[in-house]
This record gives C-alpha cells, structure tokens and sequence, in this order.
C-alpha cells in the first residue's frame, strides 16, 4: 500500500520534497511549533487529543517533526517508514483520531511551512508538498483502518470508548495509585499483550472538552479487569499539575465509571524468546515492566529475569512488595532496587544512580532481551549502559510515555 501510495507522486513532485530535507532538518520544530499553534487557535476543540504538557515541554512539536523529514527523506519509498508509521498509528487509534482528522492537520502544516520559510516556500514546494501530504496522510488513514478493524473484530473488541467501572482503587506508594478497572456493561473484553496501554477519557466539571491520557496496564492479560497504575503529576517549574493524573487521584473512587479505548500499543514482549529477560525502570515506568514480569512468570516460569528498580526513595516504591513475593516464589527471578536519595536506614541495593560498572555487576549476560522505561534521563543512561555493553540494537526495546523520541540521540 506504502509503495503504491509513494508512486503515485510525480518524478518532479518527489524531487521537490526531496530537496527540502535539509530545511526540514534546520527549521521541522519551528515548522511544526508555527502549525499547532494556528490549528489549536482555530480548532481548540482539538488540544484535549494532544497532552499539553509535551506541548510545552516540546517533545510533541519536536516528535511530529522528526516524523515529517523521515517522511520527505523516505518519499521514494514510504515503506521504510512504515514501524514509525504502525507505532503513531497505535496512539492514534487508541486517541480515537479518524481520517476526517489529516485534511485539518494538513492545512496547517502547509501552513506552517509557508510561515517559518515564507519567500523560500515557493508555490513548486507547497504545490509539492500538498501533494506529499496527501500520499502520506493515505498511509496512516489505511494503516489505523486495519487497526479499528482489528479491535473491533477482537472477542469482546470495540472501537471509540466504552465504559469501565472501578472495581478496586489501591495506593501502591506516596505518588502512585493503581486503578481496577472491569466493564459496566458487565460484558466482555479483549486480553492485552504485556506492555500495552489503554487511553483514558477524563470527563472533568465544568470544562468545554475532555482530556484523554494514556496508561500502560500493569498486571498479566487474563485476570477479570485491566489495572492502571498512575502517578500523581505535581506542578514542576513552568509545568503545571497533571489534570488528568490528579483527576483520577482526587475524584475517581470505586464504583466511578471510566470511558477507555481498547488495548493498543507495540512495546510487547517477546513470549517466543527464551533467552535472559532484562527489565529496568525508573519510577512509574514500573507499569509496563510489571505486566511483562507476571506474564513470563506465567508463560515462561524457567526463563531467568533480572528486574533493575530505579525510584527516589522506598515512599515512592510502589509494588516492592509484589516484586519481593515474586522473587521468593520463582528462583529464576532476581530484582534490584535503586534509590537515588535513601532514606536514613532504608536499604537498596545501589543508592545514586544507574551506571555501567554497577548494571554489568548484576545482569548475567550480554545476550538477553532487554525492556526499559521511565523518565528520559534514565531511559537515556540505560540505553548508553546498554550500548557499552554490547547488547545487540534488536535486543534493546523501550517505552517512551509521551511523543516517540530516539534515545541513542
């Protein structure tokens, strides 16, 4: 489909595209700020779709950017793109975004384009690049109708939103706060692969439009509810509270009722490798590591699995408890606790931080598969320790909650 959308450019249309890459490389970010801008002006129906707090931060104008030069550097041949294409694709489904969606993103990109590089975009470029859109939306637009296809054809499958009540609300630390989540309707519902997520639709008082946020599921697929564990987002400097996060803290109790999108997501784990299992996190990125961790032990009760713990101190551990009885139950487990400021008399295996002399103390070999997520500093100094160590690029998978990002950058 990719290849046969790519052809039906022009020769000279492709060229045209072709030759702004390396404007894109200088200038995509101040392209992509100039475009949510205007859209979220005219359209502000449509910033609930997007967390503005990657808004702010940059990660989503610096995201949707990366995606547009690998688009016009790979416009001869948009297959090369197409895992960046099936991982947007997964959020954009599990957000509910739908083809009436692109022609609005479209003019304003367009948009964007002629602002930031105004006499430069002549009308070849935009003709051209209107023209390039188009091709690409067409890929996603196919792509996210055999995933809505999918999960509707799906035992106990649906597509948009379906209620869930809670069933159970536990805090597991000071920040973090698990959520049991089974269907109202007292129907069915599709399993989950182990590190996949769920969208939250947040229905808040007293606002024009709701909020959707997305959380990986933290248990085994298979039990009689999906369980999220969220963390409570405090204001940060320029970054305000987490609504949504504080939201479901504050005024989601047991018997509240949900509306979630159906599981998506294609960090998963690999059920069929049998090799060593890795699994680091930092902080909440514990969700997803927690849903492989009861799986393999599940599915895989032999395979031998480290699991590595980075949180700031044993207040904000959540689920040690849980980790420690699985260790003493399955002597193919092994897990490591990281506490980066302790507690007077609390112990951890590693106080500080993760570092390669310590990681290569504690994992067995080279050869494994390796999961990680958390909070970018520490994805970025797992993924350098991983690299010194030699482990295979294919072995090494990761999590970024938030717009996709390129942690070897």
């Amino acid at each position: 489909m990719t290849t046969q959308t790519a052809n039906q450019l022009d020769q000279k249309t492709r060229d045209i595209v072709k030759s702004t890459v390396p404007v894109l490389e200088e200038h995509g970010t101040a392209i992509t700020k100039s475009f949510y801008r205007q859209m979220f002006n005219d359209h502000p129906e449509l910033k609930n779709i997007f967390n503005q707090t990657n808004q702010r931060k940059g990660d989503q104008p610096k995201a949707l950017a990366n995606t547009v030069y690998a688009a016009a550097l790979h416009i001869d041949n948009l297959e090369a793109i197409l895992p960046v294409v099936k991982q947007i694709g997964e959020k954009h489904r599990s957000l509910n975004i739908k083809p009436d969606h692109y022609p609005i993103v479209g003019k304003y990109l367009l948009r964007g384009i002629k602002d930031v590089l105004g006499d430069a975009a002549t009308d070849d470029i935009m003709n051209a690049w209107e023209k390039a859109y188009g091709a690409i939306a067409d890929v996603f637009i196919s792509v996210e109708a055999d995933m809505y296809k999918e999960r509707k054809n799906a035992p106990g499958g649906w597509v948009d939103f379906r209620n869930f009540r809670v069933a159970k609300k536990v805090i597991e630390s000071d920040v973090i706060t698990s959520f049991y989540l089974e269907p109202a309707d007292g129907g069915v519902f599709p399993p989950y692969q182990p590190g996949q997520y769920i969208t939250v639709k947040a229905e808040l008082e007293g606002q024009a439009h709701n909020h959707l946020r997305q959380y990986s599921l933290s248990q085994a697929p298979g039990e009689e509810y999906y369980r999220i564990s969220v963390k409570r987002e405090e204001a940060n400097g320029d970054y305000p509270e987490g609504i949504v996060s504080n939201f479901l803290h504050d005024h989601i109790h047991e018997g509240s009722i949900l509306p979630i999108s159906a599981p998506g997501g294609d960090f998963v784990l690999d059920q069929k490798d049998d090799r060593p299992l890795i699994l680091m996190s930092g902080g909440v990125g514990l969700t997803p590591m927690m849903s492989m961790l009861e799986t393999v032990i599940k599915t895989q009760p032999e395979r031998e699995v480290i699991y590595i713990h980075a949180a700031r101190s044993g207040k904000y551990h959540a689920m040690k408890e849980r980790v420690e009885d699985i260790c003493n139950n399955h002597s193919n487990v092994k897990s490591y606790t990281v506490y980066g400021d302790p507690a007077e008399g609390e112990s951890c295996d590693k106080a500080g931080y993760i570092d390669y002399e310590w990681v290569d103390s504690v994992i067995p070999t080279n050869d494994a598969a390796v999961y990680f997520c958390g909070p970018k500093g520490f994805m970025r100094a797992a993924y350098q320790i991983l690299r010194k160590l030699d482990v295979a690029d294919s072995d090494i998978h990761y999590e970024v909650f938030g717009p996709a990002e390129d942690m070897s950058a």
